[in-house]
Order: structure tokens, then sequence, then C-alpha cells
């Protein structure tokens, strides 16, 4: 099967905004360094992970482990391999925090009648799904009816439920106290 990732802007349109300065030139984003004086143009930063000792570690030799210290076994991306589907039920996917939706479509010499006639009947089906090699999935649904399918890609909300006239505190981290002289910027160095 084909995927095509179905977003916002392809929905609804999107709309673009771009900033000049005085002269006409379009303006850029720079980031500034810890040092409050230099502009960095955009791709000029980059993230570095360090051994206990402050040596450079290359990607291969980090390895995932969990908070014992164990080693995390890692997962395979979904497109390597077979994926085992099973029925799922409807409050699990209503409960779906969603973070990508994508319209399935055949491949050459494929056939999805098989999963459009039980989609077309109201069933719907999930699986553990890893877009590349990594430590964990997520929650993959199949939804759809007899013509199209799509698969709605998230995690699992943890829902709290309350009994009725219970009072409800909502979770907010604190707010930092900003005094006046925090706010003084310098703009004669730009």
């Amino acid at each position: 099967m084909l995927l095509a990732k179905v977003d916002r802007s392809g929905l609804y349109g999107e709309v673009k905004i771009e900033a000049f300065d005085e002269k006409g030139n379009p303006a850029e984003i720079k980031v500034l360094a810890s040092d409050g004086r230099t502009l960095i143009d955009k791709g000029g930063t980059a993230l570095e992970v360090l051994s206990k000792s402050g040596n450079t570690l290359e990607r291969d030799e980090i390895k995932p482990v969990d908070k014992k210290g164990d080693p995390i076994e890692p997962i395979e991306s979904s497109f390597k391999k077979v994926n085992n589907i099973k029925q799922a039920e409807m409050d699990d996917y209503l409960s779906l925090i969603v973070k990508s939706v994508y319209w399935l479509q055949p491949a050459e010499e494929s056939n999805m009648a098989p999963l459009l006639e039980h989609l077309g009947d109201g069933r719907l089906f999930s699986f553990p799904f890893s877009y590349r090699d990594g430590i964990e999935t997520d929650e993959a649904f199949l939804v759809g009816n007899s013509t199209e399918a799509f698969m709605i890609v998230g995690d699992q909300a943890t829902l709290q439920y309350m009994k009725f006239n219970e009072i409800a505190y909502l979770d907010t981290p604190e707010e930092q106290e900003v005094s006046p002289d925090d706010l003084d910027l310098d703009f004669d160095l730009l």
C-alpha cells in the first residue's frame, strides 16, 4: 500500500506571512548566541551528544537504556515487516491523540478489496506502528468505508474520570515571576 499524508494545508490551504525590512529585503530569522552579541544564521546551530567526560559521541555509539540502565530492544520500522492487525474498539480509537493521518492507496499488484470490505462493514483495526526504526511505537488505526481507507496514527490519551459534583484541579506548571530588571533589552548591539 502507498501512504499519502493528509495535513491541514492540503485540506484548508495555507497562509504564508513574509516580512521585509525598510529596504524591501526579506527578513531572516537569526539565533542570538549565549554571549548576547553574536547572531547566527538559520542552520548554523546543531545538537551534539557528549559523554560524561565531555567527549563528543557519534550516533552509533549511543545505545538506548531504561531507567534502570538495562538496554532497550530497538523496534524495526513497520515498513520493513509484515504487520499483524487486530480488530479494535471504537472507544480506543476515540481516545487517540492523533499525530498523523494517511490516505491508503493500493500499490501496483496489490489488492485492498478485503480490507475495504471489512472497513465497509463498520469495523476498524489497529496495530503498533513505527515510521522508522526506533525505540517505541505509536498506535495506528485503519478506518474507512468500502471505497476509501485511512491510517490514523497517534498515542492513547490517559483519561481521568471524576464523579458528579466532584471538584477537579488542572495541573499547570508554576509560572516564574519576571522582574522588571529581566525585561531590559539592549538593541544597540544588533
